[in-house]
C-alpha cells in the first residue's frame, strides 16, 4: 500500500502528465518518470492506466471542492457565506493552470448535463453544499424561500455553464466578470428597491 504522501505525489505527477499530453497521448512511463519509478510499478497500485487517470481526477475534483468548501467564512452571515462560496469555485480553475488544462483537454469531467457524468458522486457532493448554503439562508431568512432542490440544480447549471465558457473556451476576463455580475444578480435581484 502506498503511503497517504505517496500517492499524492503519484496523483500531482499523474494530473500534470495528463494535462500536458492529454489521457490517449500518456503513457504510464511518462508518469514514472516524473517520479523515478518503472511504468510496471503503477500496477501494484492502479487495476490500469484508465483507474489511475480516474483516481487523478477524482483527487484534483475534490481538491476543487475542497478549495471552495474551506473559503467560505465560518462567522459570516450566510450571504456572505453563499457569495464567497461561488467567487472562490470559480477562481479555483485560475489559479491552478494543470487542473484547468486538464479540463480544457478532457471537459467530460465536468458535464453540462448530468446523464453521463464520470464523477457524479464528487459533484453530487458539490451540488449538496450549495443546496446546503441555500437551506441556511432560507431558514435565517436571508434568502428568499424558494424551491430548494430546483434553485440547486438551477445555480448548478449556470454555474458549469460558466466555468466552461471561462476556461474550457477560454472566454476568460469578460465572463468572469460576467459571473460577478451574475452573483449580483442573485443575490441583490435585478430590480431596484423603491423604499
Amino acid at each position: 500500500m502506498i503511503k497517504k504522501k505517496d500517492i499524492t505525489e503519484i496523483y500531482d505527477a499523474a494530473l500534470k502528465v495528463f494535462a500536458e499530453y492529454g489521457y490517449k497521448k500518456t503513457t504510464l512511463a511518462d508518469i514514472a518518470q516524473k517520479l523515478n519509478m518503472t511504468g510496471s510499478n503503477f500496477y501494484r497500485y492502479f487495476k490500469s492506466k484508465q483507474d489511475l487517470y480516474e483516481q487523478t481526477v477524482s483527487h484534483a475534483l475534490l481538491q476543487w471542492q475542497a478549495y471552495s468548501r474551506n473559503a467560505i467564512p465560518p462567522d459570516e452571515d450566510t450571504r456572505t457565506q453563499f457569495t464567497t462560496m461561488c467567487h472562490k469555485a470559480v477562481e479555483y480553475l485560475s489559479i491552478n493552470d494543470t487542473f484547468r488544462q486538464l479540463l480544457i483537454r478532457d471537459p467530460d469531467i465536468f458535464p453540462i448535463f448530468p446523464e453521463n457524468d464520470p464523477y457524479e458522486k464528487i459533484n453530487n457532493d458539490s451540488v449538496e453544499l450549495v443546496k446546503s448554503v441555500l437551506k441556511k439562508g432560507i431558514g435565517s431568512k436571508e434568502f428568499r424561500d424558494t424551491d430548494l432542490e430546483l434553485t440547486t440544480q438551477l445555480l448548478w447549471l449556470i454555474y458549469k455553464t460558466f466555468i466552461m465558457q471561462i476556461y474550457v473556451k477560454n472566454h476568460g476576463k469578460a465572463m468572469q466578470d460576467s459571473w460577478k455580475v451574475f452573483i449580483d444578480l442573485i443575490t441583490n435581484g435585478l430590480f431596484s428597491r423603491l423604499d
